[in-house]
């Protein structure tokens, strides 16, 4: 008798004791040889388990790389800064979630109100009968609301004094300060409006519409829009000391957006003109884009160093005022243009040249990191100057007209401004500071469409000049209105946000 027959034809229980001491031998073989014959078979399904986990990990990186680059983040940042995060977040167990704090807890600067909450039938006891009584001890939760604003009528009322004695005189308690003196609205209302208009972004329209919900009908709009023009009038030394700290910086940053004008001047598009430093920012609205603007602007202030994208007036406005430093014997300007405007036109260049952009884009990824860190900028020189000979390299074979050859031109032709700012720690890499301050001018003029007079240019630069500077300074918009309106009342020392020191809420 084979193996193989025990291996497929099993004998029954009743012919086991038929069976001689050689076919039982033969028996017991057989099923040590099944025994190791399964044996093999688990460990080559382990094995196959093993390869197939590995595989599987392997189709979900790429998998998460195709996730990342077709659906991740409508932005510039890289697909593969996702990626990298997406991993690092996967490798690190996650933090313990925390308790949920009590609103009082998570919003520390609201005022806190206690509302008693009793019964207005005090029950009886359901064991003896007897009427309960407060215990003194309350069961408390908290939440968080809103109590609507409110439009209230001031009477003023302003006592008169006479003489019992005589009767020939009479004297009247003095007005208080304003703002207009003579108008119909309070200064609180002022500064609410203009704070809605310009940092909100709110139509004065809108503002009207919102009053009527809360009671208060018939507001002219009109009306309320002059008096954002009596506030910036008002606020006007706060605007002029803005722009003597961003004439006084040593580096400068510039930029410019269209603005349209409904009425008031021939020509419809005038331009908001933006300087700043990194803590004040500063606004002019004019009717040309020309540089000669930027050119006035230079001739007042001392910076050394002016950032801007590469529009050509700004290097004409430079070119100006250095002949003037010459002349006088000072130090002249010297352009420092955007890197962040470089990479987004290789960042525009990747649809049809997906190679060829990626390694610029690389690169920038590896400097934009290294600024991050505030060390030597020695190695990014080295970088700039790889990716220099790379852009030589492939601009020779690449058509001029080109996305890629548009991005390799502006890169080589520009490199000596793009890389001045590995020179010296203080330059700024972009002009990316300076564009956030014109984003709520640009939003603004989408709201409202844009100035009805030359008026109202100037208050719109007013008023972002100082709301933009609030902003960069982390500052409560309506306390420091209200803090410098009360200062110029009272004939007090006004501030600039950059230096304001009133105990404020901050602003997020």
């Amino acid at each position: 008798m084979s193996t193989q027959d025990f291996l497929f034809e099993p004998i029954p229980h009743d012919k086991l004791d038929t069976l001689s001491k050689e076919d039982f031998k033969v028996l017991v073989q057989g099923q040590e040889d099944i025994i190791a014959q399964l044996r093999k078979l688990n460990e080559d399904l382990l094995k196959e388990v093993k390869a197939t986990k590995e595989q599987s990990v392997q189709v979900q990186e790429q998998l998460l790389i195709l996730k990342s680059k077709f659906f991740g983040r409508s932005s510039e940042k890289r697909a593969s800064n996702d990626l990298k995060n997406a991993h690092e977040s996967e490798q690190q167990k996650l933090p313990p979630k925390e308790r949920v704090q009590l609103p009082s807890l998570r919003y520390p600067n609201a005022p806190l109100i206690e509302r008693n909450i009793e019964l207005k039938e005090i029950p009886d006891c359901s064991c003896c009968g007897h009427k309960l009584s407060d215990s003194g001890m309350t069961e408390d939760s908290e939440r968080l609301t809103v109590i609507p604003k409110k439009f209230v009528v001031e009477r003023l009322k302003r006592h008169i004094y006479r003489c019992e004695s005589c009767h020939g005189e009479l004297k009247t308690a003095p007005t208080l300060p304003r703002i207009k003196e003579g108008s119909a609205y309070g200064d609180e209302l002022i500064i609410d409006v203009a704070v809605a208009k310009y940092d909100y972004l709110l139509p004065v329209e809108r503002y009207v519409r919102m009053a009527e919900d809360l009671g208060v009908v018939g507001l002219p709009s009109q009306s309320l829009i002059e008096t954002t023009h009596y506030l910036a009038d008002y606020l006007e030394p706060i605007y002029e000391g803005i722009k003597n700290e961003v004439c006084a910086a040593r580096v400068l940053h510039a930029d410019e957006t269209p603005h349209r004008m409904l009425e008031g001047d021939k020509k419809k598009t005038w331009f908001l003109w933006g300087f700043s430093t990194q803590k004040s920012s500063y606004f002019e609205l004019h009717n040309s884009r020309s540089g000669e603007v930027a050119s006035r602007f230079l001739t007042e202030a001392v910076c050394n160093y002016l950032m801007s994208d590469v529009y050509s007036g700004y290097k004409k406005a430079v070119t100006d005022a250095n002949v003037i430093r010459q002349k006088n014997e000072l130090p002249i300007i010297e352009n420092i243009y955007c890197n962040a405007h470089a990479r987004r036109k290789f960042k525009e260049s990747q649809d049809n040249f997906a190679a060829e952009s990626a390694y610029f884009l690389d690169q920038y990824e590896r400097i934009y990191y290294l600024n991050t860190l505030k060390t030597n900028r020695s190695e990014m020189k080295v970088i700039f100057n790889e990716m220099q000979t790379r852009a030589l390299e492939e601009i020779v074979q690449t058509p001029e007209k080109s996305s890629l050859g548009k991005a390799l031109g502006y890169f080589l032709k520009n490199f000596a401004e793009l890389t001045r700012f590995t020179d010296d720690p203080e330059l700024p890499i972009d002009n990316n500071s300076q564009e956030r301050q014109m984003r709520n001018p640009v939003v603004g003029r989408k709201t409202w469409y844009g100035t009805h007079s030359k008026r109202g240019a100037k208050t719109a630069a007013i008023l972002f000049s100082i709301i933009e500077s609030c902003k960069l300074n982390g500052i409560n918009t309506n306390e420091y209105l209200e803090a410098q309106v009360q200062n110029l009342h009272h004939g007090k020392r006004i501030q600039t946000p950059a230096n304001f020191t009133h105990t404020s809420s901050p602003r997020h």
